[in-house]
């Protein structure tokens, strides 16, 4: 039900008065697939946010309520989470849309998921907007069960709304989320979100997540060569670090990993670029974790990188190019519950220009019998869906990685089998890590990291500090904005590290 991408920020000046329709502004939606999720939990209690939603309720909506049982959540202010979201989507690229369902059974004001109790009065709110012409308008398609071309409604801001939005007197950073969102999710076996009975675990997984996310907003996490918080349209701001557990199948047993931090959206390049509180940063990964574990459960020593193998199978590139491959064929073919639907997510997971797209039935069986050749005790867990309970393993090992740093207040960021940390704590990092596996595992975990910390460098002063200034970026101007705006929003005075 709900998801975000975002940003941008708006300024304006005031009241807002009805405009007279126009034709233009019943325009039609061009591209219905350019759309997310409605995010039902975005809330703001700032005066010129209730103004604009009080006019548009006045003006547009004033939708009266009849009989029954008084709302979870006032009318209006459930206008106003749909405006907010219109708004957000609207910062972000102008085109964008946004997916709500049109089915009173989907809105469930008592579940878990839905924190404002949004419910399905929304559906006549969004009917009345879009024939007063504040609203573009899709409509949904439903064609049959698991049919692509299925989607909910497309809604987004029309040019009417648009020059509303232009107007107002506030800014992206004015729009908050409700603080008891559900940070425990629960997914089916088709995804969809399963309300649960909470547990003494769930709760006390819940506070964990929530303390995170606590430690992670109030610190500075940003790119500093990026003058615009963004990477191939994946914002990189501070309103995208929120972070959730994810479980899967309708099972606490299935995955359970974190996710939502943008950091797990950007490439390695991109993530050694990151800066953590005005400091550089080094990544640290478990060396080939899935098969780490899966020998480690077998009492098998794991000895040197698992996906580099001894012959050479691949020869259109580079050594490095058949590893890669490799890599992304092995962690398939652990996922996966037959080697055709491996070999199937295996060239569906690249490009079509890329060379894995061609690589062959007959090249990848050859893969794996060099990989099974060198690790015979892994042929039983390559195609027996094995994944998702090494997901919920490593999540484990993540989770009291996330604690022991949190109790600390030391900000790190996970990327399901890496942590990013700033370079004066790689060695306490690596020595968590290590820690957490074991008492996972059973077994401390290898780890590698391309860049040494700070902490892990022995050499005179001189040296030391020629090793700071080397791995210092010049800000960009964009940057040293957001670090400005972040201290005054947190009333925090960021210190980067200083030898």
């Amino acid at each position: 039900m709900n998801r975000e991408r975002v940003e941008g920020a708006a300024q304006s000046s005031h009241p807002y008065h009805p405009v007279p329709p126009k034709e233009n502004l019943m325009a039609d939606i061009e591209d219905p697939w350019n759309s997310r999720p409605i995010d039902v939990h975005r809330w703001s209690d700032h005066p010129e946010v209730a103004a604009l939603a009080d006019t548009v309720w006045d003006e547009y909506v004033k939708i009266v309520q009849r009989s029954g049982p008084k709302p979870k959540t006032a009318f209006r202010h459930q206008l106003r989470v749909l405006l907010l979201d219109l708004y957000v989507a609207w910062l972000r690229d102008r085109t964008l849309c946004i997916g709500v369902s049109q089915s009173s059974n989907y809105w469930d004001t008592s579940s878990r998921y839905n924190a404002i109790h949004i419910s399905k009065k929304i559906i006549p709110i969004i009917k009345t907007l879009h024939e007063n012409g504040l609203l573009d308008l899709a409509k949904g398609s439903y064609s049959g069960p698991g049919v692509p071309s299925n989607r909910t409604t497309r809604i987004r801001a029309s040019e009417r709304l648009q020059a509303m939005f232009t107007e107002a007197k506030f800014e992206r950073d004015d729009v908050t989320r409700v603080p008891n969102e559900e940070v425990i999710v629960l997914r089916s076996e088709d995804d969809g979100l399963v309300d649960y009975e909470d547990t003494d675990e769930t709760n006390e997984m819940r506070e964990q997540v929530r303390r995170y996310n606590d430690l992670i907003a109030a610190s500075f996490i940003d790119i500093p060569v990026l003058d615009e918080p963004v990477i191939d349209d994946q914002p990189t701001d501070h309103h995208h670090c929120r972070t959730r557990r994810i479980f899967s199948r309708s099972e606490w047993s299935k995955n359970g990993r974190f996710h939502g931090g943008w950091w797990q959206q950007v490439n390695s390049d991109w993530r050694s670029k990151i800066f953590i509180n005005d400091t550089p940063t080094v990544e640290v990964d478990f060396r080939g974790l899935h098969v780490a574990i899966l020998s480690a459960e077998q009492g098998v020593e794991l000895e040197g990188d698992p996906y580099d193998l001894p012959d050479r199978i691949i020869r259109a590139g580079p050594p490095a190019l058949q590893r890669a491959l490799v890599k992304r064929l092995l962690l398939t073919a652990i996922n996966a519950s037959s080697r055709d639907a491996a070999y199937r997510a295996f060239r569906d997971g690249y490009e079509t220009d890329n060379y894995g797209k061609t690589v062959t039935n007959e090249q990848l069986d050859s893969l794996v019998a060099a990989f099974i050749k060198k690790s015979p005790h892994l042929e039983d867990c390559l195609f027996s869906d094995q994944g998702i309970r090494l997901m919920n393993i490593d999540a484990q090992i993540t989770a009291l990685v996330h604690e022991e740093f949190t109790t600390q207040a030391i900000p790190v960021l996970s990327v399901h089998d890496s942590y990013i940390v700033d370079y004066t704590r790689v060695s306490h990092l690596k020595e968590v890590m290590a820690e957490a596996s074991e008492q996972v595992v059973g077994k401390a975990l290898p780890t590698t990291n391309e860049s040494f910390g700070l902490d892990e460098y022995e050499a005179p002063d001189f040296v030391v500090q020629d090793y700071i200034n080397w791995r210092q970026t010049a800000r960009s101007e964009g940057y040293l904005a957001r670090l400005a705006r972040h201290e005054k929003r947190t009333g925090t005075v960021v210190l980067p590290y200083d030898q």
